[in-house]
């Protein structure tokens, strides 16, 4: 079993090669999950849109799980490799979608999981993902009975790393008529190895009708005759970089054609290399002889200039329509940054929607969990002490210290809570700036002082108040508005409960408290 897996952007992209039937015999959506839409594209643009409210650029994490033909997965078997890929990877309960391709009678399952936590707003770390696909995939191999597939990072076991397995880009490659990366291998390392210097191995790589040209990532790569491009660090057997760039020492990388030049060369010789025809003891055909206003050459068939002249217009077709792309994306790009008046700002307006979608979910479960601590607390009550459960005959009454007006808890609380907004806090654009502006360094501290002091201030409120209801007295208005803000979220929502709660974990922290020794109370 093979699992593969990146992060990834493209909303379009993945859809269409997901969906794509003409190198696949079968493409079939089996689950879309986490989701409103009910597609596979729609799914993943609604993915992209809740990313579009964060800061990352690969907003997807796409993975394949590859068994051989003899070893297809049930849907059991299935289901449960992608859980436990899931969880291994830290995706577990985000949005997913996945799709079953079948090609030359195998069958392989492609996950594209989306990467944004919605409560925190940002990517899910996909560090070391390469060991946990093989981990998966180790274990995997073990409970379904498949054969073993030695990886690079998990369970090597003192055997030797495998050799590398051609990328997607190079298949690709390799399906648009370029060498492919065995037979390139053979050829580079065979003239390596007759060569002892940069210079030697520049000049018998060119006799091979190879270019040797300046890479735009790495520091040299290599043409083949159709156009494909082959790092030179991967093609020659047993190398590494370091012996590459020792070696190719006395070749400067600046005076080398680019990518892009090569191919340039390597096209005029497969234009102008001549085309040797069989020798042939009968006399030409008549019908080449029915048109002299061709005037074709033995150097230069026919065939190859009609091929000649599609390519160049092919290549200026091709440029014009880009140039008309760059010159369509800037201005679409103007319109984003700066939309005419009346005009909705799409990006815009696509942030603060993923932004206030991710602020109602967080606000759900922040509430869901406020209902679960309230109930564990109740039935906590009820195995200690049942009587204490059970509801109070008259709710909690509190007196204005001011006034002397006496009203119900919640009711009271209600009426502060709406007429009590805390204020706005305005975030510094340049966190760099911030963290070393003296005055903002200082109101950093006051606001720590200050809340120091209102955790102070909610602890005295809450001794005042367990006070008060030993006593049978009426609460006090300035203790209930000396909690802290979460404190009267919770009375609030849960009335008298939530006082009672407060009050008995109090309780149960000073018992802690004083139940310990000396040095951990110091």
């Amino acid at each position: 079993m093979i699992i593969k897996g990146v992060s990834c952007a493209g909303a379009q992209r993945l859809s269409v090669h997901l969906a794509r039937t003409d190198t696949n015999e079968r493409a079939e959506v089996l689950e879309i999950n986490g989701v409103a839409a009910e597609d596979l594209r729609g799914a993943l643009l609604e993915m992209e849109a809740v990313a579009a409210g964060t800061r990352t650029t690969k907003p997807f994490y796409h993975a394949s799980i590859n068994t051989l033909a003899d070893e297809r997965l049930t849907d059991e078997q299935r289901a449960h490799a992608i859980d436990r890929l899931e969880e291994k990877l830290g995706l577990s309960g985000q949005s997913r979608v996945v799709v079953l391709h079948e090609k030359e009678g195998r069958e392989h399952c492609h996950i594209v999981w989306s990467r944004v936590d919605l409560d925190r707003m940002t990517a899910i770390s996909d560090s070391h993902n390469y060991r946990k696909h093989e981990e998966v995939a180790r274990d995997l191999e073990r409970e379904f009975g498949h054969q073993r597939v030695q990886g690079a990072h998990a369970e090597r076991e003192g055997k030797d790393r495998p050799d590398r397995t051609p990328s997607h880009a190079e298949m690709l490659q390799t399906e648009r008529g370029a060498v492919s990366p065995d037979e390139a291998k053979a050829v580079v390392t065979e003239t390596w190895k007759r060569t002892d210097s940069g210079q030697s191995f520049k000049a018998a790589i060119e006799k091979e009708d190879w270019v040797l040209a300046r890479g735009d990532r790495r520091d040299f790569v290599v043409i083949d005759p159709h156009g494909g491009t082959h790092s030179l660090a991967r093609r020659v057997e047993g190398a590494k970089a370091q012996d590459i760039r020792a070696r190719m020492a006395d070749v400067n990388p600046e005076v080398l054609p680019s990518v892009a030049e090569a191919r340039a060369i390597q096209r005029k010789r497969q234009t102008e290399r001549p085309v040797v025809a069989p020798e042939v003891s009968a006399p030409a055909p008549a019908a080449l002889t029915q048109k002299p206003e061709l005037s074709v050459s033995a150097e230069r068939p026919l065939s190859v200039i009609q091929t000649d002249h599609v390519i160049a217009d092919t290549d200026a077709k091709r440029s014009a329509a880009l140039r008309q792309l760059e010159q369509a994306a800037r201005a679409d790009a103007q319109i984003l940054r700066d939309p005419p008046p009346g005009q909705i700002n799409t990006e815009r307006e696509f942030g603060n929607a993923a932004r206030e979608q991710a602020q109602n979910i967080r606000n759900e479960r922040r509430d869901e969990k406020l209902w679960a601590d309230q109930a564990s607390w109740k039935e906590g009550v009820k195995g200690r002490d049942p009587e204490k459960a059970k509801p109070v005959a008259k709710g909690l009454q509190v007196v204005d210290g001011v006034t002397g007006a006496v009203s119900g808890l919640g009711e009271f609380v209600l009426d502060f809570l709406s007429g009590s907004s805390p204020p706005p806090q305005d975030k510094p654009a340049d966190m760099k700036a911030f963290v070393t502006d003296p005055a903002a360094r200082k109101q950093q501290q006051l606001d720590r002082l200050a809340a120091s002091q209102q955790a102070q201030n909610d602890r005295k409120a809450v001794d005042h108040i367990r006070e008060d209801m030993q006593a049978g007295r009426n609460l006090k208005a300035e203790d209930i508005k000396s909690l802290t803000r979460q404190h009267q979220e919770q009375i609030r929502m849960f009335g008298d409960d939530a006082v009672r709660q407060m009050v008995d974990d109090a309780r149960k922290q000073s018992d802690r408290y004083w139940k310990g020794d000396e040095r951990e109370r110091d």
